[in-house]
């Protein structure tokens, strides 16, 4: 693809979003996320050369909230392999994020790793063996990696603010844990997952830390193969089908890329073998996906063809 021709892209993207008056409503439910501006909007894409298009607010950090469940499962599938399915599925779940209801119906079983239930069993499996601290020192560090840029850091204004109203989370956990889905201790677990979810991230540096998923596994920066060709694809498989909690099916049907949204407003996209993608505007829908962030994001796969289902 031409530079100049994605730049250009990018920038009418983030200039259109800029006008738009329907911007959704920020997360209220996290103090912390209730007070960012709903004008922010930002937009980068890095295509397979290293080439950055970025536009709008595309260096300012955000809470990356759910998308850090890529991450945390990247990491767990590596230290556990498939003993990951034991704990959590790998279905769409067709409820609400924080749904406790099908977790009765299935024994303490969440449907997929992306859900908040699912994020939490995950979350249980990378602590196991370690001190709290270390186990989220070895995500922060993974992040770090991944992005090239040891500066993220964790939000600890959003992630106390997340302890202090997290009660639908916290019944979750203890839900799991009656069901013996959880090893440790609840509280860890859960310090553990709110902090994860309160990493602070650019557009840029989220783009950077999802290239391995768009080049097979491989960080085409350095060569360094994170995750095997398969599990990028599986990896891939499930955002397509989970990551967008119960608007998953709108978002593939619009956009037809994997993508992982989070109520910070951020949404990380794939498209495999072309490019990885990231964008942020506050705003949500009622499914809580960034409104801007889906429409920017089918506009951007129309204009250039790169939906996995053709043009």
């Amino acid at each position: 693809m031409n530079p100049d021709h994605l730049d250009q892209i990018v920038a009418e993207i983030s200039g259109e979003m800029a006008q738009r008056v329907d911007r959704g409503e920020v997360a209220s439910y996290i103090p912390e996320l209730a007070g960012v501006d709903p004008q922010r909007f930002g937009l980068v894409v890095i295509d397979a050369n290293g080439h950055v298009a970025a536009g709008g607010d595309a260096d300012v950090p955000f809470s990356i909230q759910s998308i850090s469940k890529v991450f945390t499962l990247t990491l767990a599938l590596g230290k556990s392999g498939d003993r990951v399915w034991r704990r959590v599925g790998r279905e769409p779940s067709g409820s609400a994020f924080n749904s406790i209801v099908q977790l009765e119906r299935e024994r303490g079983i969440p449907r997929n790793p992306f859900i908040n239930a699912g994020a939490i069993a995950v979350t249980d499996l990378i602590l196991s063996g370690h001190l709290p601290r270390e186990a989220l020192g070895e995500i922060l560090r993974f992040m770090q990696f991944l992005a090239g840029d040891s500066s993220i850091v964790i939000d600890e204004a959003v992630a106390a603010s997340e302890q202090r109203t997290g009660f639908r989370n916290a019944a979750l956990a203890n839900y799991m844990k009656s069901f013996g889905v959880l090893d440790n201790p609840v509280e860890y677990t859960l310090g553990v997952y709110f902090h994860h979810c309160a990493i602070a991230m650019s557009c840029r540096q989220l783009a950077m830390a999802g290239r391995f998923l768009a080049h097979n596994g491989r960080n085409p920066s350095t060569g360094h193969n994170v995750v095997s060709t398969q599990r990028a694809r599986r990896i891939n498989a499930l955002m397509l089908t989970c990551g967008h909690y119960d608007g998953s099916g709108e978002f593939a049907y619009r956009v037809g890329l994997p993508g992982k949204s989070g109520v910070g407003g951020g949404v990380l996209a794939v498209a495999p073998g072309k490019a990885s993608i990231a964008v942020w505007s506050p705003g949500l829908d009622a499914a809580g996906n960034s409104h801007l962030g889906r429409i920017a994001l089918e506009a951007l796969t129309k204009r250039l063809g790169w939906s996995i289902f053709g043009v």
